[in-house]
């Protein structure tokens, strides 16, 4: 699953074809063991758990990147390469 950012200890990622699974696009959001499945749309949690401080910046950095996200997610779904997102700073 292709890394598309990193920042603040937390590793966000995106699988390709993931579509079935959570319909809704989405990313992947790991920090310290914790992972949690996030809505690019409305920023909250479909499955899983991370720290309520890191899902802030998560949350805020959806935010910010929500056109490169529903990029990459179309990328994504159609199996090609997604491309890398700045990180939170």
């Amino acid at each position: 699953m292709p890394v598309i950012s990193m920042f603040y200890g937390i590793i966000v990622r995106m699988f390709h074809f993931d579509d079935k699974r959570h319909s809704l696009p989405h990313i992947h959001a790991e920090y310290q063991g914790d992972v949690a499945v996030i809505d690019i749309e409305t920023a909250e949690i479909i499955a899983g758990e991370i720290p309520p401080k890191k899902l802030r910046l998560v949350q805020a950095w959806i935010e910010i990147h929500r056109d490169e996200l529903k990029a990459d997610w179309k990328l994504a779904t159609e199996g090609k390469s997604t491309f890398k997102i700045k990180p939170l700073k």
